[in-house]
C-alpha cells in the first residue's frame, strides 16, 4: 500500500467519476487503532445524481453488446491480480483480516471478475420452444431471454470487503443492468479500490456508482423507487428489516448462520479425524470467525466424540494470533472492540449456565482468543444466534438422525459440512439437512465463486454465485413468434 495512502481523503465514485462531499468518514484498523485513510462522504444531492445518472442509462447500458461488457470485466479483473498485494494490504489494515487470508480475497476476487466476463459472453442466448405440440399453437414458436429487472442497489458487509463488492457488482456488468454500490462505512477503502478500476474501462457513464453513504442514510437509497432491486449481504436483522420495508422490490438477502461441521461414525480412522479436526480448527477462526459459513458447531457421533474432542482443541489452539500484517498470523482482531465485548459477553453466559471452556475466552482489547466450549445448554445465545466470532461448541450425538437433527434444529440454514465416506449418507445429506448448501468431507465453510450460494429459513433469500446472481439480477421475458412453418 503507498505511504501515503492513509495522509489523503479518497474520492468517492458518482456515475464512473470522482467525487467528494461536504464531510469526511475515518477508517481505522480493527488491530491497533491507526488511521488508515479518510474517505469523503456524498451529500444528499449527490446521492440524488447517482440514481439519477443510473436510472438514465439504463436502456442504454441493457443494449450494451456482450464483448465490450465482457472487455470490462476481463480488465478488472487483471487489474485485480497486478495489484493484488497492495490491494491485500489495504484490506488487512481496514479489515483486520490476516494478510495470507486478505491474499486469498483479492485472489477470489480476481476469479469472480473472470467468471462473469466468460458468463457474460454465453448468457441469454435464449430458449426457443415449438408450441404446436397443441393445435392451436400451430405455426408458432416461444422464445425466450431475460433482461434487467432494473438498477440494483448493492449493499456490501466488511467481512469481504472486496470480494463480495465483487459479487455485487460484476454480475451487474455482466447482465447490462447498472448498479450503486454501498460499501460498509468501517470498510470502503478496498471498495473505492474497486471503482478506480471499473473507471479505466469503456462503461457507459453512470452505469456504476461506489457511494461510501453511512448506514443511517441508507433506508433513503433502500426506498428509493428507481432501485427495484436489492442485494444485501449482512445481518440477519437488517436484512429482513430491508424486506419488509420495501415489499414490492425484488431482494437477495444474504444472512447469516452458525454454520454445523457433522462427523458421522463411518469417519473414523485417524487420518479422517486428524483432517476433520484441522479443518474445524482453521476454519472456526479463520477471518476471526467473522464469515457466515465458519464452523460455529460440531456435532459428533458418540462412537468419534471422545477422540476427536483433543484433537479439535489442539488445532484451534495451533492458531497462531497476532498481527495481522505478519504472513504467520491465522487469527487477528474483531472489527471492533465492541464486537469483541459482545462475543466475550455471549461465552461468559454460556459458562455461567454450565457450558465447560475447554480453551480461549479470553479477550484483549478487539481480539478474542480462539474458543472451544461443551455441554453448552440449548436456551443460551451462543446456542441460538450467529456468534460472528471465533468461537466454537460441541455436541455428542448418538447416531446420524439425531446429529441431522441437531443441525436443523436452528432458525439458520447456510450451510452445513458432513464428514462421511458412505454416498448414500451424502445423498441422504443433501436431500434432509435444510441449508442452502451441503460440503461433504470438509467443513461448511467451503465456497467456490461460481457455485450457487445462499441459504434457507432466516439465512435469506434469493442466489449468489456469478451465473445465479446474474438469473436474480433479471427476469425470463416470452415473444411468441405466429405463423411459421416449424
Amino acid at each position: 500500500m503507498p505511504d501515503t495512502y492513509e495522509a489523503v481523503t479518497h474520492a468517492f465514485w458518482l456515475a464512473g467519476r470522482k467525487a467528494t462531499g461536504e464531510s469526511t468518514l475515518e477508517v481505522t484498523s480493527p488491530w491497533d487503532g491507526r488511521r488508515v485513510g479518510v474517505v469523503s462522504v456524498p451529500t444528499d444531492a449527490q446521492i440524488e445524481e447517482a440514481v439519477a445518472a443510473a436510472d438514465a442509462v439504463r436502456e442504454e447500458f441493457a443494449a450494451t453488446p456482450a464483448h465490450v461488457r465482457a472487455a470490462a470485466l476481463d480488465h478488472v479483473s487483471r487489474r485485480l491480480a497486478e495489484r493484488g498485494e497492495e490491494i491485500a494490504r489495504l484490506i488487512s489494515d481496514e479489515n483486520g483480516k490476516p494478510i495470507k487470508w486478505a491474499r486469498g480475497e483479492v485472489g477470489r476476487a480476481v476469479s469472480v471478475f473472470r467468471f462473469a466476463a466468460e458468463e457474460a459472453r454465453r448468457f441469454n442466448s435464449g430458449d426457443a420452444q415449438r408450441l404446436d405440440t397443441d393445435a392451436g399453437g400451430t405455426g408458432r414458436l416461444a422464445l425466450t431471454r431475460r433482461f434487467p429487472r432494473g438498477t440494483v442497489l448493492g449493499i456490501s458487509p466488511f467481512n469481504f470487503p472486496l470480494n463480495l463488492s465483487a459479487h455485487k457488482v460484476a454480475p451487474a456488468i455482466a447482465v447490462g443492468t447498472p448498479i450503486i454500490l454501498k460499501p460498509a462505512p468501517a470498510t470502503p477503502l478496498s471498495a473505492l479500490i474497486l471503482g478506480e478500476l471499473l473507471a479505466e474501462t469503456e462503461l457507459p457513464a453512470g452505469s456504476w456508482s461506489v457511494l461510501t453513504v453511512p448506514n443511517d442514510r441508507m433506508p433513503a437509497l433502500v426506498q428509493d423507487e428507481r432501485l427495484p432491486v436489492i442485494s444485501f449481504t449482512g445481518s440477519e436483522k437488517v436484512g429482513y428489516a430491508i424486506k419488509e420495508s420495501v415489499p414490492l422490490k425484488h431482494c437477495t438477502l444474504e444472512l447469516g448462520g452458525n454454520g454445523a461441521a457433522v462427523v458421522l461414525s463411518d469417519y473414523a480412522a485417524d487420518t479422517d479425524l486428524d483432517w476433520a479436526a484441522t479443518r474445524i480448527g482453521t476454519f472456526s477462526n479463520y477471518q476471526g470467525g467473522q464469515s457466515c459459513i465458519s464452523v460455529q458447531r460440531v456435532i459428533a457421533d458418540a462412537s468419534v466424540y471422545e477422540e476427536l474432542v483433543p484433537k479439535i482443541v489442539a488445532a484451534v489452539e495451533a492458531q497462531a494470533t497476532g498481527d495481522p500484517n505478519d504472513d504467520a498470523t491465522d487469527v487477528g482482531p474483531l472489527i471492533s472492540e465492541d464486537a469483541a465485548k459482545r462475543v466475550e459477553s455471549w461465552v461468559d453466559e454460556a459458562v455461567r449456565a454450565g457450558a465447560k471452556l475447554l480453551t480461549g475466552g479470553k479477550r484483549e482489547g478487539s481480539s478474542y482468543a480462539p474458543t472451544v466450549l461443551a455441554d453448552v445448554p440449548a436456551d443460551v445465545t451462543l446456542s441460538c444466534e450467529e456468534v460472528f466470532g471465533p468461537v466454537l461448541t460441541l455436541h455428542k450425538v448418538a447416531n446420524e438422525d439425531e446429529a441431522f437433527a441437531a443441525v436443523n434444529d436452528s432458525k439458520y440454514g447456510l450451510q452445513a459440512g458432513v464428514f462421511t465416506r458412505e454416498v448414500r449418507t451424502a445423498f441422504r445429506a443433501h436431500r434432509a439437512l435444510e441449508v442452502g448448501g451441503v460440503i461433504i468431507g470438509d467443513v461448511p465453510s467451503y465456497r467456490a465463486d461460481q457455485m450457487p450460494y445462499g441459504g434457507a429459513k432466516r439465512s435469506g433469500v434469493g442466489r449468489e454465485g456469478v451465473r445465479y446472481a446474474m438469473e436474480d439480477y433479471t427476469y425470463e421475458r416470452v415473444m411468441v413468434l405466429t405463423g411459421l412453418d416449424l
